[in-house]
């Protein structure tokens, strides 16, 4: 019984090696280092149309969390698969949808990049976000407007006075928000499944690591969160969260499910 316990245990550790399930893999591909840019302003993209992909300046992290499905604090290795950049060009195969993108790049992660990963739970501080006393201030989305996946239906505002996101969203895809804001991971412990129109207006603080990402699309040229006005009106993003949308960020301890990279490549080879 004990050998048969301790086998599961390994099994689920083992590195194995990313690739796409069922042969799933992109027509063609090409990858290449990204040109350097101005100092001081950059432009990371990723996305196509419907049959292609076109990533622009992104890096081996956030590839492999879009390949993943997992946001940047799910991520654990090198340091330098967050500084080294690269442009991505792809064309599906037939009959592939956008939603087959990730175990296509699996594939090519581990084709160009020899990538291997294992993951595993990782207990660390979280925000849990819970209903307020007063109850989700939002109104809810009804019919068929309801959020896509990610944050495509989100609209970004940042200026030198506060922050501003509106657009319709469900509690988990704001939670997937939220960690690319703050300090630490944050997760949906409401339970709630329904489809909200949100707005929420505040201004940065400390505890905010800046808007690095929405939706695993990093963000473009923006002021940095720490050109927040001393003027502004709008709360702290905490306060905002309560006030605005009726619910809470609790600090908590939560086990998190992380991808670990057990070895990659700096270099791609040659498309």
């Amino acid at each position: 019984m004990v050998r048969g316990i301790v086998g599961v245990c390994l099994l689920t550790l083992a590195p194995l090696t990313a690739r796409a399930e069922g042969g799933l893999v992109f027509e063609v591909a090409s990858v290449k280092p990204a040109a350097a840019q101005a100092p001081g302003r950059f432009q990371i993209s990723m996305g196509g149309d419907p049959g292609r992909i076109n990533y622009t300046f992104v890096s081996l992290k956030n590839l492999i969390e879009r390949a993943y499905s997992v946001k940047s604090y799910q991520v654990t290795g090198p340091e330098w698969m967050d500084s080294e950049r690269f442009d991505v060009t792809a064309k599906l195969p037939d009959g592939a949808k956008q939603s087959d993108v990730p175990v296509m790049l699996q594939a090519l992660l581990a084709e160009r990049f020899k990538l291997s990963i294992h993951r595993e739970q990782k207990s660390m501080p979280v925000y849990a976000i819970v209903v307020g006393k007063a109850g989700v201030k939002m109104p809810k989305v009804e019919g068929d407007a309801v959020a896509g996946p990610g944050a495509g239906n989100i609209r970004m505002q940042m200026g030198m006075k506060g922050r501003q996101l509106a657009g319709k969203v469900t509690i988990d895809g704001l939670a997937g928000m939220l960690s690319r804001m703050l300090d630490r991971p944050v997760i949906d412990a409401t339970e709630l499944k329904d489809t909200y129109d949100m707005k929420l207006e505040w201004t940065p603080d400390d505890r905010e690591g800046g808007m690095r990402m929405i939706g695993g699309i990093p963000a473009g040229d923006h002021p940095p969160a720490s050109e927040g006005s001393e003027s502004s009106t709008a709360p702290s993003l905490f306060a905002a969260v309560q006030e605005q949308l009726g619910l809470k960020l609790e600090p908590r301890k939560g086990q998190v499910d992380v991808v670990v990279v057990d070895s990659i490549e700096k270099s791609p080879t040659q498309n």
